[in-house]
């Protein structure tokens, strides 16, 4: 037992994001079956595997918290690690979203609970930023995770809330994602280049844009200029990785490696989305497209964590 929450001292918060991922596939797999392209087992398969995997990390997490709350509060308190606290609330905001055709008395719990923590965290982590003298190497992509939680928050909450509150969380999402965009931009270009263990956190980049597009169009229900230009930002930034491949070939692995997926997933639903309202052919080729790819890349990155799960290289003090 010793050894064992001597591990869990060091359990990440990042392991949230495996989460993400997973969840993320898990619709785009919802969908894919509505759209009547892959059978539905693979989605109610997935669609438990998360939760356990969600109730699992929170667990782990809140035995970290009881017997070693100096080492989360030294997360909370890391310049870094702050934003990937938000990983937690999205998580539940991207079941909420997976359960609500399922089970839709669930979702509406989960999509709640993920509101009032995504709150939470947005907040906590700017009054972080504001009240501390943040260095400019400590900025990278990952900053845009707190942001892009509230940018999710309308997918579901326009069924659960009045609409009122989903736009304030899309309009404050959406913001500081452009106001983060210009600071992170800077950084990149103008600074010292990303630690290599942070360099997967680039696909973060595709977030915003394609989760603002999906969370619009289920705002206003509305294909226009505007949900036109945010789809059109998301795949830009794919074709800008993809000119960036060479920067990922060498990368030792790590769990900012599922940094690649939920932001796949994002883009390949709003495709979906993209393709549902509009019947453009080019839509529909571009989600099967992003959907092998996002299947090969998390089953990838999947097999890659369990290996050094087996290995004992997860749950070990950062350097």
């Amino acid at each position: 037992m010793t050894g064992l929450n001597e591990r869990l001292r060091h359990f990440p918060i990042t392991s949230f994001a495996v989460v993400m991922g997973l969840t993320g596939m898990t619709i785009t797999l919802g969908r894919a079956y509505h759209l009547q392209w892959l059978p539905k087992a693979p989605f109610d398969a997935m669609l438990f595997l998360d939760l356990g995997l969600f109730l699992l990390f929170a667990a782990l997490y809140g035995w970290k918290c009881v017997i070693a709350p100096e080492e989360v509060i030294k997360d909370f308190c890391h310049p870094v690690r702050i934003n990937f606290f938000a990983t937690s609330s999205i998580s539940l905001l991207l079941l909420s979203i997976a359960f609500y055709g399922y089970w839709p008395v669930l979702a509406l719990a989960l999509w709640w609970a993920g509101v009032f923590l995504q709150a939470w965290l947005a907040l906590r982590t700017m009054t972080f930023w504001v009240q501390h003298n943040i260095e400019i190497h400590h900025c990278n992509p990952a900053w845009f995770i707190p942001v892009v939680g509230n940018i999710l928050v309308p997918v579901a909450g326009v069924d659960f809330a009045p609409k009122e509150l989903s736009f304030f969380f899309f309009a404050v999402g959406l913001f500081f994602w452009l106001v983060l965009f210009a600071i992170v931009f800077y950084r990149i270009i103008f600074h010292p280049q990303l630690a290599s263990k942070f360099v997967p956190t680039f696909f973060i980049l595709v977030a915003p844009p394609a989760v603002g597009f999906i969370s619009y169009m289920r705002l206003t229900m509305s294909w226009d200029l505007f949900s036109l230009f945010l789809l059109s930002v998301a795949y830009f930034f794919i074709l800008l990785l993809i000119f960036m491949h060479r920067s990922f070939t060498q990368l030792t692995f790590s769990l900012s490696w599922w940094a690649f997926t939920f932001p796949l997933a994002a883009v390949t639903i709003a495709s979906m989305v993209a393709y549902q309202g509009t019947h453009f052919a080019i839509f529909k080729l571009f989600a099967l497209s992003l959907l092998g790819v996002m299947s090969v890349v998390i089953a990838i990155v999947a097999w890659l964590t369990a290996v050094h799960v087996r290995r004992g290289e997860i749950c070990v003090e950062e350097k």
